[in-house]
């Protein structure tokens, strides 16, 4: 059974019109845009109503975009086994936003909005157990914003003498800012076939 996703969309803001602020139609995919506090009243719309039952939790991730006041889009994908359709739901949040968890609606977003706290720094209001889930205990920042540094604050390393693993700060020496691009086979003296060296020696 294939689903009017525009009629849908339409539907859906029709029903929640003070927390779906737009609906977008691309490349076969419909995409909502709602309002943050509102973001698990959407969501149990999106599971409960017959006319959708988006009932399997796919994904959610995060998008930075360091330039704005709300600099997080926060995704989540859902598909609905009854009318074999998917959906996209957007919402923005800032480093202090309180986004509402939908662990409660959904168990299967339990690890992904830990990954979105960890690696963007994405807050859950209601989560049963937000930490970290990728990076180590004391990880200073999160990997995935724009403005942390490709090299991290710290590296690790095993101390022998210690006999446990230590964390440093990351020193760059200058070896490693400077680059070599020669081949080593260019300073290798091998004749090459058809060459006056290896015709002397034929």
């Amino acid at each position: 059974m294939s689903v009017d996703l525009k009629a849908l969309g339409e539907a859906i803001a029709a029903a929640l019109p003070d927390a779906v602020t737009k609906t977008e139609l691309a490349f076969g995919e419909l995409t909502l845009y709602v309002e943050n506090a509102r973001w698990l009243d959407v969501m149990r719309h999106l599971h409960d109503d017959p006319a959708c039952q988006f009932i399997s939790f796919i994904d959610l991730t995060a998008v930075d975009w360091p330039a704005r006041a709300a600099r997080f889009d926060i995704v989540a994908h859902l598909l609905s086994p009854r009318h074999n359709a998917r959906i996209r739901v957007k919402t923005q949040a800032s480093e202090t936003t309180q986004t509402p968890s939908l662990v409660g609606l959904f168990p299967g977003a339990d690890w992904f909005e830990r990954e979105a706290y960890d690696l963007y720094g994405v807050l859950f209001a209601g989560h049963p157990d937000l930490r970290r889930i990728v990076t180590d205990y004391g990880f200073d920042g999160h990997p995935l914003r724009k403005d942390f540094p490709m090299t991290g604050y710290v590296e690790v390393r095993y101390d022998d003498e210690l006999k446990r693993v230590v964390y440093e700060p990351v020193k760059l020496t200058q070896e490693y800012r400077t680059f070599d691009f020669l081949s080593p086979w260019e300073g290798a003296d091998y004749p090459l076939p058809g060459d006056e060296k290896a015709k002397g020696q034929g």
